[in-house]
Parts: C-alpha cells; sequence; structure tokens
C-alpha cells in the first residue's frame, strides 16, 4: 500500500478520563520531586486531547525524568543516553499518525544529546518534547548539567563552575525551532494547557518544565516559583493579551529601544494601551528570543506560558510526499529493477 498523505494523530471521538494514560506501575520518584505534578499535567492533558492510548507513544532518553513512559498507559520506549530524539524521529516517521511524545532532562538532552536535539528541532519532525529542567544530573547523584548556573557549587564543581549555562529557548531558536514553551511543576494546569498547544502545533515542540530536585538541587527555582513571589517574579504570555503580571496587575513589558523593559502603569504616563501585546504567531524569531532570555537581567521576570508557535514544513510530511511522488514517476517494481539500474563499475 502506498502512503501518499499524512493524517496525523486524531482524536478517537471517545472521552477519556486522565486515568485512562496511567499505568498500574509505582512510580518511583523521591518523595516532593517537581516530576509528578508534570506527569499528572500530561495525563490530564492527554485525555484532553483525545488521542487514544493506542495510538500514542511516549520515548525518552535516560535520567530520572526518564522514567515516565513506565508510568504512561500507552506504548513507551525508554532509551539510551540522549538518543531519545533520534529514536522519536524513527518512530514519527515510520507511522506519522502516531501520537508521539519525548521526555528528556537538562543533562540528558543539552549534554549527551544536543547533536540530536537541535537536528530534530531544524528538521521540525512531528514530535511534542518535555524537557523537565532541574539544573542538575540527578540521577547521578548530583554533578552540574549544562543549565547549571555560573558559579554552582556541585560534586563535580566544588569550588563552583567557572562557565555558563545554557537557556534551552536560545538554543529552540537558533534551530529554528517553530514552538517553544516554558512552565514551572508547580504551575500544573498551566503545564496541560502548554502541553495541549504543543499537540495541536505541526511539527516539533518543545515545553521547557521548570522542576525542583529535591534531594540534589531543593530550591534551584524558588527564586521566583516561590508562592509569596510568583506573581511579581514571572509572566504567563497569552498569544493576542497584553504582557502584563504583577500580584496588582500593575506591570508590563515595553520595548525601550531594542531593550525590553518592566514598567508600572499608572507610573511616568505609563497606560495599559502602551503594554506590548504578545504575538506567539510571529515568524520572526527577535522577540521571542527576548522574552525567553529577558530573565537574565536584573528586574525582569521569567516567561512562562507559549512563547513562540509558527508554522514551517513538516518533516514526515514533506518526506512522505516526497516518496509518494517518486513512486509515481519510477518504472522500477522490483529489487532485481532497481539493482540493474544502478551504476557498475568493472575493476581490472
Amino acid at each position: 500500500m502506498k502512503i501518499n498523505k499524512v493524517v496525523g494523530p486524531v482524536p478517537s471521538g471517545l472521552k477519556y478520563e486522565g486515568s485512562d494514560f496511567k499505568s498500574k506501575g509505582l512510580v518511583k520518584w523521591c518523595p516532593g520531586c517537581g516530576d509528578y505534578a508534570v506527569l499528572a499535567s500530561l495525563h490530564k492533558a492527554m485525555a484532553e486531547i483525545g488521542v487514544a492510548p493506542e495510538n500514542t507513544v511516549v520515548v525518552s532518553g535516560i535520567g530520572c525524568s526518564s522514567r515516565l513512559p513506565y508510568y504512561m498507559g500507552t506504548y513507551g520506549m525508554h532509551t539510551i543516553h540522549g538518543r531519545g530524539a533520534a529514536v522519536a524521529t524513527g518512530v514519527k516517521v515510520a507511522n506519522p499518525d502516531l501520537n508521539v511524545w519525548l521526555m528528556s532532562g537538562d543533562g540528558d538532552s543539552m549534554a549527551i544529546g544536543g547533536n540530536h536535539f537541535i537536528h530534530m528541532i531544524r528538521r521540525n519532525v512531528g514530535i511534542n518534547m518535555v524537557l523537565f529542567n532541574n539544573k542538575i544530573y540527578g540521577l547521578t547523584k548530583g554533578q552540574y548539567s549544562p543549565t547549571s548556573d555560573r558559579g554552582f557549587v556541585s560534586k563535580s564543581s566544588p569550588f563552583g563552575t567557572v562557565e555558563d549555562p545554557f537557556i534551552p529557548g536560545e538554543l529552540v531558536f537558533g534551530a529554528r525551532g517553530t514552538f517553544f514553551a516554558r512552565t514551572l511543576d508547580v504551575e500544573m494546569g498551566l503545564t496541560s494547557k502548554c502541553m495541549v498547544a504543543a499537540h495541536h502545533h505541526p511539527g516539533t515542540s518543545v515545553i521547557e518544565a521548570l522542576v525542583n530536585c529535591m534531594i540534589f538541587n531543593n530550591g534551584t527555582h524558588k527564586e521566583f516559583s516561590d508562592r509569596a513571589v510568583r506573581a511579581d517574579k514571572t509572566i504567563i504570555l497569552e498569544h493576542g493579551k497584553p504582557m502584563i503580571y504583577g500580584k496588582d496587575r500593575n506591570k508590563g513589558l515595553v520595548l525601550d529601544g531594542l531593550t525590553l523593559k518592566s514598567v508600572t502603569i499608572g507610573e511616568n504616563g505609563i497606560e495599559e494601551s502602551d503594554i506590548l501585546l504578545h504575538d506567539a504567531h510571529s515568524v520572526n524569531p527577535i522577540l521571542h528570543q527576548m522574552l525567553a532570555t529577558m530573565h537574565e537581567t536584573d528586574g525582569m521576570p521569567v516567561a512562562l506560558g507559549v512563547i513562540r508557535d509558527v508554522k514551517a514544513p513538516v518533516y514526515e510530511e514533506e518526506l512522505v510526499s516526497q516518496i509518494a511522488d517518486v513512486q509515481e514517476k519510477s518504472t522500477i517494481e522490483t529489487v532485481q529493477q532497481h539493482l540493474d539500474a544502478l551504476t557498475r563499475w568493472t575493476v581490472e
């Protein structure tokens, strides 16, 4: 049978509950680990998406977060370190109608699997990736990772790191990524929303989930994730809505030349109409990158929600179309005919 068009994963028409996507296996993460919240958000999101569990595949690499496929009532593959993106690509290309998810950590995807990460994004394969970022190698008991902050003290950096970390969003945009979202483990509703949006995005979607590691890096995100300061230290972006945040909803973002700036509505003549509107569908990635990295500047919030969501050709659709086109034009019907048509050399 010749496949000449990708339908993609479609809802079964049945109504699901989160429990339909849970496995019967015991979840084995440390008590209080942020991964629990992401797992629960994923169960909820998959029920809302409505694609049947038997048409869903969850792939992972190696690390604490990569145990997640065991906790899903779907098909799953726990692969090798850093290679989850390659395996997930193979699954999606072999059967584009499957709903394919990839679970990975900051070490698995940013270090060992860094090359696979950027090329999956560049190709725009129809994979939904959740990147668990706790800024540490937890499974191997506490070495610094590519996202650990400069000066971070760990078992492998006893005097502090002397290098700057990756910001995953920058890598996504550098690889010409078409979808990037960020969430916190404690923002479970937002996490589910980002996952549903990722599913509906054609091509590769990356969700950076900032999670806490209770044992080896407890409190790594508390500077902005703590309930007491979260509203003033984070901003949840929504397409088409003004970039307003703060516990009193009186702070906002404006452009000051080529730089993002936080202002207070009602001060210095600033009105709500002066605040930038979020356009996640803008093809130009410059403002998206500025939003993803602005927290590096003192006084600026951490951007959460869907930061970028633009359309571009999807790898498996292009591949299937190309194969169908070549098959239609080719007169070769057997392997022997193919071999006979190859260029031959005589070695004398």
